[in-house]
């Protein structure tokens, strides 16, 4: 059967009715109905199921408002965020991620305070896509949280809004205990060209964490930092494949011809991605020295890197 639009508020709340069935399934379909109906009369009803006696009510009431935006909803999502079933939370999470209202930003902040981790990351990662500047704040403190992922998730809402005053906190973060916290305070520095956010990203090319040091790798390259290929053509020798393909991919953004000769090795790795991100840098670079390694791989075995290699040899023909 084929649901047909809802016109008007009593429809909603007919349909409605369906909550206070004694059949919890029945309730969960009403749910989803509901979400259907895209009304914004439903976003009341749908929060109240969040208090349903059934978890997998109030799973799907924290999915289906993933439907909508604005203060209300995020209302809403703010008791899911806070369920003692931790599939509730996290769907309430994820549904939180998808506001795009910054008036939204007024109910999630208070819980950036909460006692639970999980609470206070969710409620980070609500804020982030929002950008609204009353977060500064919250983000900011919540960056020496001692727990990593709200760490994590309040680089999020500071990075979003891009604040000068915040770069010391960012790149201090870049030494944090936590290696997901320093991977992800190093790719939130990509969108700063100051001198200090340079020496954040070089130092982090030797970090403990191949992780880390990819991402580093990866943002210097798109930031465009030219102190960077030297730094950039030590890593061609790291000993993670993962970290040598950023930094191959990098010099060639920077267009780093003395890097040509350091970068012509990995076309002959074993792992095509690599040769064919090789190719590509060269293309980028397009310097006559390195035709005569470029030449050697017009028959490589893998079709990307002969596509590589023929739009490489083509950048150096002009």
């Amino acid at each position: 059967m084929t649901l047909q639009p809802f016109e008007n508020f009593s429809d909603v709340e007919d349909l409605a009715v369906g909550l206070t069935d004694d059949d919890p399934a029945v309730r969960r379909v009403t749910v989803m109905e509901l979400a259907d109906t895209a009304a914004p009369e439903a976003i009341a009803h749908i929060g109240n199921a969040l208090k349903d006696g059934s978890a997998e009510v109030r799973l799907q009431a924290a999915i289906a408002l993933g439907e909508f935006d604005g203060a209300e909803t995020a209302a809403a999502l703010t008791i899911g965020l806070q369920d003692s079933d931790l599939r509730v939370a996290q769907a309430a999470a994820d549904s939180l991620a998808e506001m795009k209202d910054p008036q939204a930003a007024v109910p999630i902040l208070p819980l950036t305070q909460h006692e639970s981790a999980l609470v206070r990351a969710g409620a980070l990662r609500g804020l982030k896509e929002l950008r609204n500047p009353d977060a500064l704040a919250s983000g900011l403190k919540a960056l020496s949280d001692p727990e990593p992922e709200v760490r994590v998730q309040a680089i999020g809402v500071v990075a979003y809004l891009k604040p000068d005053e915040a770069l010391p906190a960012l790149i201090g973060r870049c030494r944090d205990t936590s290696p997901e916290v320093r991977r992800t305070a190093v790719g939130a520095l990509a969108f700063s060209a100051s001198p200090h956010v340079a020496d954040a990203l070089i130092g982090a090319l030797r970090d403990e964490d191949w992780a880390v040091r990819e991402t580093a790798a990866e943002v210097l390259g798109r930031s465009g930092f030219r102190q960077a290929v030297d730094p950039l053509m030590v890593k061609l020798d790291d000993a993670f494949w993962q970290v040598r393909l950023k930094a191959v991919r990098s010099l060639g953004q920077l267009k780093a011809a003395k890097a040509v000769h350091a970068i012509a090795p990995a076309l002959n790795h074993q792992i095509g991605n690599l040769r064919k991100e090789a190719a590509a840098a060269l293309g980028e670079i397009a310097d006559g020295a390195a035709l005569v390694y470029l030449e050697k791989l017009v028959d490589d075995a893998d079709p990307d890197v002969r596509k590589n290699v023929r739009w490489a040899l083509s950048r150096i023909a002009g």
